[in-house]
């Protein structure tokens, strides 16, 4: 036989009998089952600690989503209460003030804008009806809303922010004005 051509049936018959225990010492099949047995068991141990640990951090974070949202319900609650009956005081609008105190224009548009916001959640409190705080001003009767064209004054100037963004030269004179527009409507409602 030439030295080039290798010898599979030696390597097939090392292979049997390895399986059949004259493997180096080996005690055979039932040693290599018992091998896998135990390494199967292993797989399991490990298998079952990852699943705990895992259910572990699925409550653990399912538990601070709950706290979560618990604190973000506290937070933003704040800005929706009613007035304070003894001060007279309303915290959305004590927030829209500070911003109109503010120096910057962005100041100034979100003041406005959260304003607006308010002016629709009176408007729609009142049971005008409409998509918008347009269409619900359209709805209002001025026999019994004597300040309705200060909304619509309020109103005009915050579409036009709406629209032009930062290119409508928002100055201070026109946010206060503006303002005293909202504030006229808020205090006609007692909102404020």
């Amino acid at each position: 036989m030439p030295a080039t051509q290798a010898n599979i049936e030696y390597w097939f018959r090392l292979l049997y009998e390895c399986f059949h225990g004259s493997c180096y010492g080996s005690p055979g099949i039932t040693g290599l089952s018992a091998w896998l047995a135990n390494l199967w068991l292993w797989i399991i141990v490990v298998g079952y600690v990852l699943s705990v640990l895992a259910l572990l951090v699925i409550i653990y974070s399912t538990v601070r989503i709950f706290e979560l949202r618990k604190h973000e319900e506290e937070y933003y609650e704040t800005l929706l209460l009613a007035p304070d009956t003894k001060t007279g005081s309303h915290p959305r609008w004590e927030h829209i003030q500070k911003l109109v105190e503010g120096e910057s224009p962005s100041e100034w548009r979100e003041a406005i804008i959260e304003a607006d916001i308010m002016l629709e959640d009176l408007l729609t409190e009142r049971g005008y009806d409409g998509a918008g705080v347009g269409e619900k001003l359209k709805a209002a009767d001025p026999a019994h809303f004597k300040t309705l064209q200060d909304a619509w004054e309020a109103h005009k100037v915050r579409n036009q922010i709406a629209h032009q963004g930062s290119s409508f030269g928002l100055s201070e004179a026109i946010t206060q004005r503006t303002v005293a527009h909202y504030e006229a409507v808020f205090r006609e409602f007692r909102v404020i």
